[in-house]
């Protein structure tokens, strides 16, 4: 655990300075430095910071995202052509084409896991930064005595920020009981509903007849239920900090289906029925009359003098 933490020194280093800072700020126009309110605010301020980082990293996902849908078909036709060949040539050979095909396009499968990949060491920066807090040991730059004492005496709603679930339970304090089992249903229903919005909004229509979309549909219903582990294993302080991060995402998500859809999916088609009805998308089969000649000039619109001589021509 040690080895982590060193590693880790450089983000921990971070939080406690972004911490630091929010809680100065909250203290500043008058809230209680020891309050739960001012240390809540202060770890959502935490979000907005690494989120707003994460932008950038978030759209290169989309583009791959989008470039991984380029790839599928050509990547189908390379599985067909060594289906059921299973030594080592081959093998070996449909490794090289895959890669290959991800270099031309300039995309990879692990480009959407990003994200989260870098979330993660932030999460447990966090972790360690709360947990020494606790103890009411010192951190490694920020968080002084006085911070960190403030801290264990942070509650909201009488559930103490640096309480488990478990520790909740054997002390009997069922405000923290409560509200972490509030939160890991919100936790569940919020991530649930984000990868709904994007199975049954934001996949083409040829992704949804592939294996994979079925077997994406089956994840659906599990991986939500992963926050069960962190309800019960991290504090309260910690389980504020994922809830809102997962309501950033799914509202980014929400942005990102409504004005970058995939190409072919039913928000695709929404997001091109709402520029037509604006009139910033030509409408489908438009530009010709009835009898499939050419559409006269839009009313209003200043008819261009032609000289006799072309007017002759096109007798």
């Amino acid at each position: 655990m040690e080895f982590i933490e060193t590693i880790l020194w450089p983000l921990r280093w971070l939080v406690e300075l972004v911490l630091m800072v929010w809680h100065q700020l909250f203290t500043w126009v008058g809230m209680d430095p020891a309050g739960g309110a001012t240390w809540v605010l202060s770890i959502i301020g935490l979000v907005v910071v690494v989120r707003s980082a994460l932008i950038p990293v978030t759209m290169r996902q989309i583009k791959s995202q989008r470039r991984m849908m380029e790839v599928a078909p050509e990547l189908k036709k390379v599985q067909a052509k060594y289906k059921g060949k299973n030594d080592q040539f081959s093998r070996e050979a449909m490794s090289r084409e895959t890669m290959a095909l991800y270099k031309k396009h300039g995309t990879n499968p692990f480009a959407s896991c990003l994200p989260i990949l870098i979330q993660m060491p932030i999460f447990f920066s966090l972790f360690y930064v709360l947990r020494h807090a606790s103890e009411n040991t010192v951190g490694i730059a920020f968080m002084k005595e006085e911070l960190t004492h403030s801290f264990n005496q942070a509650e909201i709603f009488g559930a103490p920020l640096k309480m488990t679930f478990t520790q909740g339970w054997e002390t009997g304090n069922w405000m923290v009981v409560g509200l972490l089992g509030l939160i890991m249903v919100l936790m569940i229903a919020s991530q649930f509903f984000t990868q709904l919005q994007i199975m049954s909004k934001n996949v083409s229509d040829e992704t949804k007849n592939s294996p994979m979309y079925r077997q994406q549909k089956i994840m659906l219903y599990i991986i939500p239920f992963a926050f069960l582990f962190s309800g019960i294993a991290f504090p309260l302080a910690l389980n504020i900090y994922w809830f809102t991060s997962n309501l950033w995402t799914m509202g980014q998500q929400y942005l990102v289906i409504k004005n970058m859809p995939t190409p072919g999916s039913d928000a695709w088609r929404a997001r091109q029925a709402r520029l037509q009805a604006k009139g910033k998308l030509p409408v489908e089969g438009g530009g010709e009359d009835d009898k499939g000649g050419s559409a006269g000039p839009a009313p209003g619109q200043r008819q261009q003098p032609i000289s006799a001589k072309r007017a002759k021509k096109k007798k």
